[in-house]
């Protein structure tokens, strides 16, 4: 097949008119996650001085304030060690605060402070958050079927023993 371009004929080989493969399409489909989290992290950077991380856990806690460190880890599909650290900083930050609970002192609740509800009147909906309502939107069998899949992938490539970690959100340990 030969088209024109600027006046030139060049030659395009079947290879780059033919369907995608699938290692292309789920590399794709991983690229544009990636770039979606990364270019939204860049803007609420540049808007809010928080990461997209930050945003979509204040996001969280606006759903349901009072919460434990492991509900809020629950709530983001993550660890409660994966949190911790996000959580200490948004307190320091004065955009979260942890109190002790009045049933069980031992037990410390996190809302939002007026700073945190400050910010989260202009925020977008996160990445995150289009996600897990993309992912909630498929029916069980092919959540799970998706969940399985990425995890035999991750086997298969030789990845599966790297930590989950935070989309794009530095820890003590790597900044």
């Amino acid at each position: 097949m030969t088209t024109r371009s600027r006046g030139r004929s060049r030659r395009i080989e079947p290879s780059q008119t033919a369907k995608p493969t699938d290692a292309a399409r789920a590399m794709d489909s991983l690229r544009r996650i990636v770039h979606a989290l990364r270019v939204a992290t860049g803007a609420s950077e540049r808007a809010f001085g928080l990461s997209g991380v930050q945003l979509f856990v204040l996001r969280q806690l606006s759903a349901k304030s009072g919460q434990s460190l492991s509900e809020l880890a629950a709530r983001t599909r993550t660890t409660q060690s994966s949190i911790s650290e996000l959580v200490a900083r948004l307190v320091r930050n004065g955009l979260v605060i942890r109190s002790p609970s009045s049933q069980d002192r031992r037990r410390a609740e996190l809302s939002l402070s007026a700073a945190g509800e400050a910010v989260l009147v202009n925020a977008p909906e996160t990445v995150q958050e289009k996600l897990l309502r993309g992912f909630e939107s498929l029916d069980e069998p092919r959540q799970q079927t998706l969940a399985d899949s990425l995890e035999s992938w991750l086997a298969s490539s030789g990845l599966d023993d790297v930590a989950p970690a935070l989309f794009f959100e530095q820890s003590s340990s790597t900044a």
